[in-house]
């Protein structure tokens, strides 16, 4: 049965390819400020009419609080079977540098063995995958299905977190599948199960009451800017870790890990450059807290005058891992840079946006039936692996369904370039992780069963 569906899901792999390329030729960046939102609308009902010829019901778009539309459907299980969510979003990140691709953005474009195209793996591959493991399963599909593509994940405007608990019912399943992440490598089948969250602040340092002539008053006039660098500097120890008085640094991960040389590789460090902190790769990703700088409001060398600097402003963001309360860890970045700004300057923090970490259980019938499905696709068992980003939709879902298993997975591996110029997908990930899907389908089915 197995290599029968396993021939499928190869016949109907030049189908996927020309679904990825028309999606791919829509520029669904939900920002009105840079692309027409027609264009998202357009994705949205490409998405609705893929998904209802693949014999899902009522296949409809829902608009969310924050304007943007989830395309939402459904097919009810046959009697005593579970029910199974799948999710994926049809917003995209803008291309950021054309001149950067290698061949236009948006569209789809086979080179070297891969499929490039701004939202060819995220997560418009993960849609084509959806559809691939439906119409290989047909009539025959052995368990309920919920379906909802977002529409403005990319954004983090929230709208699909928001539209979820007044809604619980119209998506509630026993088991959902968030396919929004990927592999650790091709051919290593992987669930993330770890998602750092994330807080920002926003530090202000002010000593004089105007810029000042750095000839007549520089070396008693505090300089506000080198205060500000002070006090980031101190958010750092000697190797370039996290050192935030109040947060544990020390955390280790348990799972998969990320070779070292592969991890430079992947990040494009410089021949020479030291990695920053200490610990394993995978520690310092996906156990530990981590700061960056992300912006600083100071005088541009161009133009820059003999002055002593009067304020300075810069943007900390901090990610946080599973076991760290969000808003705990930014009022521990907050004290920290209050304390840590020398000379009396006056200094302000205000906060921003607060993610929460998630971690997925995995010791239940769902993940079961996904290692089994894993195993009989790629020949190894289930790795674990954790991401830094966030998904701050996982949150919402665990809270508004406690009792249903998260399972993040799809077809993203780190030689897809997510969010960058050149994104791409290899395409056996896509025929091999529908395969997964179709057969996690029929082994949940069964495990509820037994």
């Amino acid at each position: 049965m197995t290599d029968e569906l396993a021939r499928r899901i190869a016949a109907l792999m030049p189908r996927a390819k020309d679904d990825l390329a028309e999606l791919v030729a829509i520029p669904s960046v939900a920002d009105p400020r840079q692309y027409p939102p027609e264009k998202c609308r357009e994705a949205a009902e490409w998405v609705a009419a893929a998904f209802t010829r693949a014999g899902l019901r009522d296949v409809h778009l829902e608009e969310t609080p924050d304007g943007s539309h989830a395309v939402i459907g459904h097919r009810p299980p046959p009697p005593g079977a579970p029910t199974v969510l799948l999710y994926c979003h049809y917003d995209v990140q803008p291309p950021l540098d054309d001149a950067a691709w290698t061949s236009p953005p948006f569209e789809l474009t086979k080179r070297d063995g891969r499929w490039y195209g701004r939202g060819t793996a995220d997560c418009k591959g993960n849609i084509v995958m959806h559809l691939t493991a439906l119409r290989a399963l047909g009539d025959d599909l052995p368990v309920g299905i919920k379906f909802v593509a977002e529409g403005s994940e990319e954004q983090g405007t929230g709208g699909l977190e928001a539209y979820v608990p007044p809604h619980a019912g119209e998506l509630h399943a026993d088991a959902l599948l968030v396919c929004d992440t990927g592999n650790a490598a091709v051919g290593v089948p992987t669930a993330t199960t770890s998602l750092r969250g994330v807080t920002n602040v926003v530090v202000g340092v002010s000593t004089l009451a105007g810029d000042v002539h750095s000839g007549m008053f520089g070396g008693p006039a505090p300089d506000a800017l080198a205060a500000l660098i002070r006090a980031l500097d101190s958010l750092r120890d000697a190797e370039g870790g996290t050192r935030i008085d109040g947060l544990d640094s020390t955390g280790t991960w348990r799972g998969v890990g990320y070779d070292e040389q592969q991890f430079r590789t992947d990040a494009g460090v410089r021949e020479g450059v030291r990695l920053t902190g200490s610990g394993t790769v995978a520690d310092r990703l996906w156990a530990r807290p981590a700061v960056t700088v992300l912006g600083i409001d100071c005088p541009p060398v161009v133009g820059s005058a003999a002055a002593v600097p009067a304020t300075a402003r810069a943007r900390v963001s901090l990610r946080v891992p599973p076991g760290t309360d969000a808003r705990a860890a930014q009022d521990a970045l907050t004290a920290h840079l209050k304390a840590a700004v020398p000379w009396g300057a006056q200094v302000t923090v205000e906060p921003e946006s607060v993610g929460s970490p998630f971690q997925a259980s995995t010791g239940g019938p769902a993940y079961q039936a996904l290692d089994r499905a894993m195993r009989e696709v790629y020949g190894k068992p289930i790795s674990f692996l954790g991401q830094g980003g966030s998904i701050p939709l996982c949150n919402v879902f665990a809270r508004t369904y406690p009792d249903a298993e998260i399972i993040l997975m799809g077809v993203e591996e780190p030689r897809c370039l997510i969010h960058a110029p050149n994104e791409s997908v290899d395409p056996g990930e896509i025929e091999h992780m529908a395969h997964v899907e179709a057969l996690f389908l029929r082994h949940y089915a069964e495990s509820t069963r037994t």
